[in-house]
Parts: C-alpha cells; sequence; structure tokens
C-alpha cells in the first residue's frame, strides 16, 4: 500500500484482518467493539495519518454540511466582516463555508452559484451583484431543496428571507448630522438607484434634506456605477467645479468618500473646513486616516451571523423559509471629516 494515497477504512480493515464496520465502529467509539481491537485500529489510524471522508459520509446522508456563500467582493471590509460572522455561526453548528465573490456581475454570481449548487451546497447565503434583476439561477437552489438567505444587498425575484440594515435611517442619521454640523449645500455621491441599498440610502438622504428645510438639487446627486475609489475622486472634483459648490458630501460607501477625501485633499479644499465628509460602512481604515472618516456602521459581523443562523435553522428544520424582512439597525460614527 503507498504511503502518498489517502489511507480509506478498507485499508485498515485489510491490515488488521477485520471488517470495514469494525474499524468505523471502533473509531466511532462503538461499546460492542473490544477495547484491545479499538486500541489497535486507532493506532494503526495514527501512524498512517487517517482522516475520515466527510464528504462520503454525509452524501450518503443526503446533506454536505457545507454552506455556500456569494458575495460581491471579499476584500471589501464590510464583506470581510460578514464572511467571519458567517464562518464563526456555521463552525459552531458544525458546518463549513465555501465563499466565492461575484466581482459585482451578474455572469460571476451565475457562475458561483451554479458551481455551489453543483458541489452540493446544504444551502446559500448570497448578497447580489448591482447587475442581478432576476434570480434564475438563485430559484435553481429552492427547485433542488435547498434554502436560500438573502443579505445586504438583495432582489425581490425570489421568495426567501432577507437580512438588510435600515440604509434609510443610516442615511438619514448622517446628513441629519451634518446639517447640525452647519452644512447646508450637501451633495451625495450615490449607487444605482435601482440598486435597493442605494436607494434606500438615497431616500434617506433626500428625506432629511426636506425635513430641515434645505434644498435638493440633481445636480448634486452623482450615481457611482462600480462604487469604487475613482468614482468618489472623479465626481467629488465635478462637483467641486461646478459653479454651485455643495460644502459637504455624503457618500454610498468609505470606499467612495476616500475617492472624494483624495481629491480634496489633491486640490487644498480642508476637510472639514471647506467641505464636510460623511461615508456609510465604517471601514477600519476609515478611524486612521486623516482626518478621520465619519460613517455609518452596517455591523456586518453581527449580520453574517444572523444570516447564518437563520440558514441553519432552515437546513436543519428542512425549511426553504418565507417571505420575511430582518432589518438591523445601523450606528452613526462621528469622527473629524464631518466636524467644522
Amino acid at each position: 500500500m503507498s504511503e502518498k494515497r489517502r489511507v480509506t477504512l478498507k485499508d485498515i480493515a485489510l491490515a488488521l484482518n477485520i471488517s470495514p464496520s469494525t474499524v468505523s465502529r471502533a473509531l466511532n467509539g462503538y461499546h460492542s467493539i473490544s477495547d484491545d481491537t479499538v486500541r489497535q485500529v486507532k493506532e494503526y489510524a495514527e501512524k498512517h495519518n487517517y482522516v475520515p471522508n466527510t464528504l462520503a459520509v454525509n452524501f450518503r446522508k443526503n446533506r454536505t454540511s457545507l454552506i455556500g456563500l456569494v458575495v460581491p467582493h471579499i476584500v471589501h471590509h464590510f464583506f470581510s466582516t460578514t464572511i467571519s460572522g458567517v464562518i464563526e455561526t456555521a463552525k459552531k453548528h458544525g458546518y463549513h463555508v465555501l465563499v466565492s465573490q461575484s466581482e459585482d456581475l451578474k455572469s460571476g454570481e451565475i457562475f458561483a452559484c451554479r458551481t455551489l449548487l453543483g458541489i452540493g451546497v446544504d444551502g446559500l447565503l448570497i448578497s447580489v451583484s448591482n447587475e442581478t434583476f432576476e434570480a434564475d439561477h438563485l430559484q435553481d437552489f429552492l427547485d433542488e431543496g435547498k434554502p436560500v438567505v438573502q443579505f445586504d444587498k438583495i432582489t425581490d425575484h425570489i421568495l426567501s428571507p432577507k437580512v438588510v440594515v435600515d440604509d434609510f435611517n443610516g442615511a438619514y442619521q448622517a446628513v441629519k448630522n451634518l446639517i447640525q454640523n452647519g452644512y447646508r449645500k450637501i451633495a451625495h455621491l450615490s449607487g444605482r438607484l435601482e440598486v435597493k441599498n442605494a436607494e434606500g440610502r438615497f431616500l434617506g438622504y433626500k428625506k432629511a434634506l426636506e425635513d430641515h428645510g434645505l434644498e435638493f438639487r440633481e445636480e448634486w446627486v452623482k450615481n457611482c456605477w462600480e462604487i469604487v475609489e475613482a468614482e468618489g475622486f472623479d465626481f467629488t472634483k465635478e462637483l467641486m467645479e461646478s459653479p454651485n459648490q455643495p460644502d459637504a458630501i455624503f457618500c454610498i460607501t468609505d470606499l467612495v468618500a476616500l475617492g472624494a477625501m483624495k481629491y480634496l485633499k489633491s486640490v487644498g479644499h480642508e476637510v472639514p473646513g471647506k467641505v464636510g465628509l460623511m461615508g456609510f460602512s465604517n471601514w477600519m481604515l476609515s478611524e486612521y486616516i486623516s482626518p478621520s472618516l465619519s460613517s455609518v456602521d452596517q455591523h456586518g459581523f453581527q449580520m453574517g451571523q444572523e444570516a447564518a443562523e437563520i440558514l441553519i435553522k432552515l437546513i436543519k428544520k428542512h425549511e426553504l423559509g418565507e417571505e420575511e424582512l430582518l432589518e438591523m439597525k445601523t450606528e452613526l460614527v462621528i469622527r473629524d471629516s464631518s466636524q467644522k
């Protein structure tokens, strides 16, 4: 027997001249197996680095103890924290997580979902891409009896539990803070308004202006397509070179806000002196840049935990779940960039 090949139950049984079922019972602590046999089996298994084929066992039981997780970007701070929350919760329940990223593309999302479905995951957690406006690839999981739980970025094209943050109120409180600090001409670097979390933040921004008697100007709203730093830089340049400059900018994410700050600093505009700045998502980096960035904390770790708990409960109960929405509260984190 080659030592490079993975040792199986049959290999141990053949070496010790006993049946594979006896080996299995010995390794799993069945009382019907003699102490001497248990000792021999365990010694041989340890010496030859035997590793149980968990997947094979679970496939026979029609489960894999695997959860699929698809996010737009793994390196994004918010999603990295949600991934950590999912993994911690899954581990607590004896599940493993297979993580994939869509790169915020529908094609990438479909490829990831089909791969995970082919592997045989027991259920799926997903934050959909900005391009996802139909969900046949998600319905495929439900058609095979595998639950799907959406979080953060969601679509209404399938019936499934959803875990989101209160984007509207988070944005409202962020803009309200800018107003309370004396800013009156507040622009918004938004996302695509057909994406639900971007829509919620835009509506919260607009409502805060309305409730405080401030002007809403369409030319002060710029829609980021990719939600990247370069868009923050370019749109802020566009705003500050316009005849009617804003005196504050509320950004869809901290990454976009960092781009805005980079432009403002490059032309000598003081933050928060000339322009106030507010982000959304509370990246770890936001605390350490200068000036530090005010932001809205989405509590990504807790969101990952909640989404995983819901999915695992459904898997264990052999249910697909109903159309329900768990909305988590945000928290305003005030730093230097919004304080005149």
